[in-house]
């Protein structure tokens, strides 16, 4: 029962992951960064606390009697991982849906499996696997070959990118992505995925705050939705800074009392879009105190993201004008990154890395 449990809280984050940038196309008259702040005042500033205080009503006297240092260390990694927030938005925007999740999630699967271990071979610890433990032990190969697997569906996914840059005319590439522009969004996805696997460095940073959950006897389920707060306030923080500066730079802030437009609705969807963002980390922290923080739950979240971010892409119709062999293309790219997925997966459920578990089944999934 447990299990099943988990299954579905992590079919429910997956979705939302994968689903919340749909709500955001509603939005009409608004410019990007209008929308987006909107959107991220809910998903960092409003819904996080709500969560914390129907879950865990003391989260507040928790965060203020908690040292400082693990404090502002939540707080900066909550800054960085907001970075990789913000250009995961903008990657979408400029690459669609389908292009934009793949890429990115690709490329903070690939980031987070190497980095830690890198670290621990520059800088011993008791304890921590190595990147050299990776290579001596079954399970590491098995993770570092699903690492070259998922670069190589990215590579696969990004060549479909250039064939559909090529085939369509800007108009017909505009219809379905209104600010497609290939470069650009491979750029700012490649930084989006690098940054977004920070906000597992944060719930680590984190941990005694939801520790202190668990002392106080609060439900163990819930324990993570403190570290959220904190770790939210640094990528609100992130996010505000560029759409404050893009919004006095393109004259955009008129937007939030534009009665030309329709406010109520512009509000309300960006609202949603947000509030459906935050509800990842929501049903993440639940569905790991069921199966743990391991292969299982990385699987079914980071398999969820893709599967919703492709279906919603191509409900978008961003793939309709491209040729068959164009199509095939991003289809085998999905399949390859997803396939690269459970590899991973599999290499980090092998006893001969039981602790590679504690890096990867965070890391992968906070893309966005």
């Amino acid at each position: 029962m447990q299990a099943i449990f988990g299954i579905i809280f992590h079919s429910i984050g997956g979705f939302s992951a994968g689903s919340f940038y749909m709500p955001f196309d509603k939005v009409k008259g608004w410019a990007w960064e209008s929308y987006w702040i909107v959107g991220g005042l809910f998903s960092w500033i409003i819904v996080p606390p709500l969560a914390a205080w129907l879950t865990v009503p003391d989260f507040m006297e928790i965060i203020s009697s908690s040292s400082m240092s693990i404090i502002y260390l939540t707080f900066f990694m909550g800054v960085l991982w907001g970075i990789g927030g913000l250009t995961y938005g903008l990657g979408i925007r400029y690459l669609g849906m389908s292009l934009g999740s793949s890429v990115v999630l690709g490329f903070t699967a690939a980031f987070g499996a190497l980095v830690p271990s890198i670290y621990y071979n520059l800088y011993p610890a008791v304890g921590k696997v190595s990147f050299t433990d990776m290579i001596n032990s079954t399970g590491g190969r098995l993770v570092l070959l699903g690492v070259l697997l998922c670069l190589t569906g990215i590579a696969v996914s990004g060549k479909a990118g250039m064939m559909k840059e090529r085939e369509l005319s800007e108009e017909q590439k505009r219809k379905s992505i209104k600010d497609f522009s290939l470069v650009k969004g491979l750029i700012i996805a490649i930084i989006s995925g690098i940054l977004s696997a920070f906000f597992n460095y944060g719930i680590e940073a984190g941990k005694p705050l939801a520790n202190a959950a668990v002392a106080a006897g609060f439900n163990p389920l819930y324990q993570n939705n403190v570290s959220f707060v904190v770790i939210l306030w640094g990528g609100f923080a992130t996010n505000f800074i560029w759409t404050t500066f893009l919004s006095l730079k393109n004259r955009t802030h008129k937007d939030f009392l534009n009665k030309t437009t329709s406010l109520f609705n512009n509000y309300m969807f960006a609202a949603i879009a947000g509030t459906i963002w935050f509800l990842q980390f929501f049903f993440y922290g639940m569905g790991e105190s069921k199966l743990g923080n391991g292969a299982s739950s990385w699987i079914l979240h980071m398999s969820t993201i893709i599967l919703t971010a492709n279906f919603w892409g191509f409900y978008r119709k961003e793939w309709k004008e491209t040729s068959a062999k164009t199509k095939w293309t991003i289809a085998s790219g999905i399949v390859i990154i997803i396939l690269s997925v459970f590899i991973v997966g599999i290499g980090n459920f092998k006893e001969t890395l039981p602790l590679v578990h504690s890096f990867t089944g965070n890391q992968f999934q906070w893309c966005h």
